[in-house]
């Protein structure tokens, strides 16, 4: 089995954030407060400290799209994973102690991240439209779409942790996961086209390590196994 076509990366990559963004509110926007105790599928993380997590990520993006850089970029949508790797501790414990000072997250969190969150869009659609724009992110440089497509990843993966044990939840944007799934590409290297025969979402939930590889997966993957999960 082949995976399916993924293709290039979106000629409007402001325009894929925003809709995986959208998403994101859709997902959040009418849970009660109790909801934001729900777990995701992040170890130790519940739905309310993961939206600050996402939060703190959009308001990094206009911190970078107000930071632009006359260096040539060191990393690419790809190759910026690679500060990352799997098992990476990140914030869990900063993001839990914000979370907690929430009183209302479903009023409050939730309307910090709306507004937060398409103003971080609107950024991303100036910054791309400046053809040859680079930005300063994480110690490193990024042409604007590139660290675009980085956001794009961030939300979509997200979007699946988030919605783990939120039944009827909406799905992430399908451009969302195609340039997701574009980056693992890149990631695990050209092999990918090869042995991976997953459809996307599963390809995006077993290649960042969200779901286990069963006996079938390792039979199809072989030697390839090793690689997995390929960003934390």
């Amino acid at each position: 089995m082949k995976a399916p076509e993924r293709g290039a990366l979106p000629l409007w990559p402001a325009g894929t954030l925003g809709r995986a963004y959208g998403r994101v509110t859709e997902v959040v926007q009418g849970l009660s407060d109790a909801d934001f105790a729900r777990p995701t599928r992040c170890p130790g993380m519940a739905v309310g400290p993961l939206l600050v997590h996402l939060l703190y990520d959009a308001q990094r993006a206009l911190t970078a799209f107000a930071s632009p850089s006359v260096l040539d970029p060191d990393r690419d949508f790809v190759s910026y994973w690679k500060d990352f790797p799997p098992g990476a501790d990140g914030d869990s414990r900063f993001v839990q102690v914000v979370a907690s000072a929430y009183e209302r997250p479903s009023v409050q969190l939730v309307a910090q991240w709306r507004e937060v969150s398409e103003a971080a869009v609107r950024a991303a659609a100036l910054g791309v439209a400046d053809k040859g724009k680079r930005v300063e992110t994480q110690g490193h440089v990024l042409a604007a779409k590139d660290f675009v497509a980085t956001l794009v990843l961030e939300a979509t993966v997200h979007h699946l942790d988030l919605t783990v044990d939120l039944d009827g939840a909406p799905e992430p944007d399908p451009e969302g996961l195609q340039v997701t799934a574009r980056t693992l590409d890149g990631l695990f290297g050209p092999e990918a086209w090869d042995v991976i025969g997953w459809d996307t979402t599963t390809y995006v939930l077993k290649g960042t390590g969200r779901e286990p590889l069963s006996a079938a997966d390792r039979e199809m993957l072989g030697e390839y196994a090793a690689r997995l999960p390929l960003l934390g």
